[in-house]
């Protein structure tokens, strides 16, 4: 696949027209104001990140890449020495935005290897070598997006119904995303689906950003509360669920956006293939199963206040807000990656892809 710049254009973060600041889609005022924020220094880089003006592992990956880049574009010193003790203290800044961020910290860190394999270089060639790099990191993303993508797409026909839970598209990726990458791939061969978005409460990801994302493209997309899954499989619009994942355990579990594991357990009383898509880097052989993935609590005031113009529970009212839920290999029909499909048995068939 060759990538091009216009294909970098098309994600919520790319390199300005003259190369020197990144330019992100500011999430948080998504969807009823469209607003670009152009980066320019590293205090505006990590404000960003911690806002989640910038949000998805890979978007943020990409972001502080490209970050780096720019920080040493405005580096005027000759001296390897003075130009590498500067980079480090970004790169500590960008990572300790959002510390458990691991493709924040995995990009910030590919880039200083950049730098440490330089040593004797001018300063001027290594900056060449950084516009590089951040170019590959955001490369690789759309390249693994595609093949993503690709493959989903074998899964369903043209017209069908597909449910989806949470944002796993471009804005969250690159591209294409995972979970709708086979959507809006579809959708530039000329490919048509009716797609239902789940709004995912508490934090709406599907409502304000993955109906978004479609409706932009002009993909036929229904915004549906989540308690209404079960009504419009019943009714037989839904002929596959596609959906995101934040890890996959070694036996095929998986942990995804809080609402997920509904999703399967319908899916599997209406006979409904049942989809999870995502990068192979999110597959962790070193987990068991889905009772080794920690769960996240989040404030609660996500569900009591965060939305509504008052509160509409009393502030004495005890909250459970887990981030994610774990969805139980046996309610898996499948799982997509950049390197292939993967079917059961997992425990077997997940080892194969790393043979």
């Amino acid at each position: 696949m060759i990538v091009t710049n216009e294909d970098r254009l098309a994600c919520s973060v790319h390199l300005s027209d003259d190369g020197r600041s990144v330019i992100i889609i500011d999430q948080t005022q998504l969807p009823n104001r469209e607003l670009f924020l152009t980066l320019d220094t590293v205090e505006e880089l990590v404000d960003a990140i911690k806002t989640l003006a910038v949000r998805g592992a890979p978007a943020i990956g990409i972001c502080a890449g490209y970050g780096m880049y720019i920080l040493a574009l405005q580096e005027e010193t000759g001296s390897y020495e003075t130009f590498t003790e500067h980079m480090e203290k970004y790169a500590e800044e960008l990572i300790a935005a959002r510390p458990t961020a691991v493709n924040l910290s995995w990009a910030v860190r590919r880039m200083m290897q950049a730098v440490y394999g330089s040593a004797g270089m001018e300063v001027s060639g290594i900056k060449e070598l950084l516009r590089r790099e951040c170019i590959a990191i955001h490369d690789e993303d759309i390249q693994m997006c595609r093949r993503i993508s690709e493959y989903g797409l074998s899964l369903v026909k043209p017209g069908d119904g597909i449910l989806t839970h949470c944002n796993a598209g471009p804005l969250a990726t690159s591209r294409y995303g995972t979970a709708l990458g086979p959507i809006l791939l579809g959708k530039e061969q000329g490919i048509d689906f009716k797609v239902f978005s789940d709004e995912t409460r508490p934090l709406l990801q599907g409502a304000r950003l993955t109906s978004y994302e479609l409706q932009k493209a002009g993909v036929d997309v229904t915004l549906i509360c989540d308690n209404m899954a079960s009504i419009v499989m019943k009714n037989g619009w839904v002929q596959a669920c596609f959906v995101g994942c934040d890890r996959i355990a070694a036996n095929g579990d998986f942990a995804n956006k809080i609402g997920t594991s509904g999703v399967a357990i319908l899916a599997k009383h209406y006979g409904i293939p049942f989809y999870t898509l995502g990068p192979t880097s999110t597959i962790d052989m070193n987990c068991p199963a889905g009772a080794d993935i920690r769960i996240e609590q989040r404030n609660p005031d996500e569900i009591r206040s965060m939305w509504y113009k008052e509160p509409m529970a009393l502030a004495e009212v005890k909250c459970y807000n887990p981030a994610f839920d774990v969805t139980d290999h046996e309610l898996l029909t499948a799982i997509v990656t950049d390197r292939g499909i993967v079917y059961p048995p997992f425990d077997v068939n997940l080892k194969k892809l790393f043979a």
